[in-house]
C-alpha cells in the first residue's frame, strides 16, 4: 500500500528540473548516453551528501539494497553501478553542475533575504575566504601543494544571511588566496569582510569604484599618514577612529582615496585590532558586533545518517 512519497523524494521534487535540462543540454552532458542519464548521476551524488557515504562502492551497496524503490526515489536507471558512476564523474562536463549550483544558490538566497544577523544593516553583508583541503598525493599527483604534499584550495563567499555560499572556487592548493578577488564582481552598497591575506590595494580598489564597502584587517607595516582623528567611546574597547591616507608610493597609487582606520582591544582575549575601511558612516561599534551562530539540529532531533542501516537511508515514509 502506498503511504506516500519518501523522504528524498520530496527533497528531490524542490529542484527547479528545467534549469537543469538546460545545463545539460547546454554543455551536451548526455551525449552518447543510453542509459545513466544526468539526473541519476546528479541523485546518486546528492543522496551520497546527504547521507555521508564514504565511496563509490558505499553508494553503490545502499542503493543497491533498495533497487525496487529507486524509481520512486526519482531514479530512472534500473541500477546503479559503481564503474558507471565513476565514468560519468570522470567524463561528462562539471559545469552542468556549477552552473545548476549557481542556480539553486540564487533560489536559497531569496528565501533568507530579509533575514536578521544580529546588525542593524539592510545592505548585503559577505565574508570571504579560503581553506585548504589536504589530499593523498598517490591518488591524487595532479594537485601538488608543498613539501611532497597534495590538496585543492577551496574559496568560499558567503552570505552571512542564512548563511549560504554565493561565490565558490576551487584552485590547486597554490593558487595564492588574494587573486580571488579578480574573479570577484562587487556588488553595489554590500559589505565584504576580508582577511588580511586579501590586502592588496589595486584589487581592493576596484570596490571602491563599483559602490561597495570591505573591512578588512591592517598589516602593522603598513605606511600611513593620519588625516583626522573622530571622537570614540574608550570603555567600548575603541581605542581610535581615524581617516588616514596611504603614503607608501605603490600602494598610494593603487588605492588614492582615503581610508578609515580603526584600533580596538578586543576585551575577552585582550589582543589589540587594527581594521581598514572604506565605509565612513557605520558608528565604529558597529563593526565588532558578533552574530551568533545558528543552533545545530541535536543527534535527538534527526537520526545520524552514519548510524542508519542501508534500508533505513532517507526512505522514512
Amino acid at each position: 500500500m502506498n503511504e506516500g512519497k519518501f523522504v528524498f523524494a520530496q527533497l528531490m521534487q524542490h529542484l527547479p528540473l528545467s534549469t537543469f535540462r538546460r545545463c545539460v543540454q547546454l554543455y551536451q552532458g548526455e551525449l552518447k548516453v543510453k542509459s545513466f542519464s544526468c539526473l541519476d548521476q546528479y541523485l546518486c551524488m546528492a543522496f551520497a551528501q546527504l547521507t555521508y557515504r564514504e565511496s563509490l562502492r558505499d553508494i553503490e551497496a545502499c542503493l543497491r539494497a533498495q533497487r525496487s524503490k529507486l524509481y520512486h526515489l526519482g531514479f530512472r536507471a534500473n541500477t546503479i553501478s559503481r564503474n558507471t558512476l565513476a565514468n560519468a564523474n570522470a567524463t561528462r562536463d562539471w559545469r552542468i553542475y556549477a552552473q545548476f549550483a549557481q542556480r539553486l544558490i540564487a533560489i536559497a538566497r531569496r528565501l533568507y533575504a530579509n533575514e536578521p544577523f544580529g546588525v542593524d544593516l539592510q545592505d548585503s553583508v559577505y565574508a570571504l575566504d579560503s581553506t585548504l583541503i589536504d589530499l593523498c598525493l598517490s591518488l591524487f599527483p595532479w594537485t601538488p601543494s608543498q613539501q611532497s604534499k597534495a590538496g585543492v584550495r577551496l574559496h568560499t563567499l558567503l552570505d552571512l544571511r542564512g548563511p549560504i555560499p554565493s561565490f565558490l572556487y576551487i584552485s590547486n592548493a597554490r593558487f595564492a588566496e588574494i587573486n580571488i578577488l579578480d574573479q570577484l564582481i562587487p556588488e553595489p552598497g554590500a559589505f565584504y569582510l576580508l582577511d588580511r591575506g586579501y590586502l592588496d590595494f589595486t584589487r581592493l580598489h576596484r570596490f571602491q569604484l563599483a559602490g561597495s564597502f570591505f573591512v578588512t584587517r591592517s598589516k602593522t607595516n603598513l605606511s600611513l599618514k593620519r588625516r583626522y582623528s573622530h571622537r570614540v567611546d574608550r570603555s567600548s574597547g575603541l581605542i581610535c577612529d581615524q581617516t588616514v591616507v596611504l603614503t607608501f608610493q605603490r600602494s598610494k597609487t593603487g588605492y588614492p582615496d582615503p581610508l578609515r582606520r580603526i584600533r580596538f582591544k578586543d576585551p575577552a582575549s585582550g589582543k589589540t585590532l587594527v581594521f581598514l575601511t572604506n565605509h565612513f558612516g557605520l558608528p565604529a561599534a558597529t563593526m565588532f558586533e558578533r552574530t551568533p551562530l545558528p543552533q545545530l539540529l541535536t543527534s535527538s532531533e534527526f537520526p545520524n545518517p552514519s548510524h542508519c542501516s542501508p534500508n533505513q537511508l532517507f526512505l522514512f515514509n
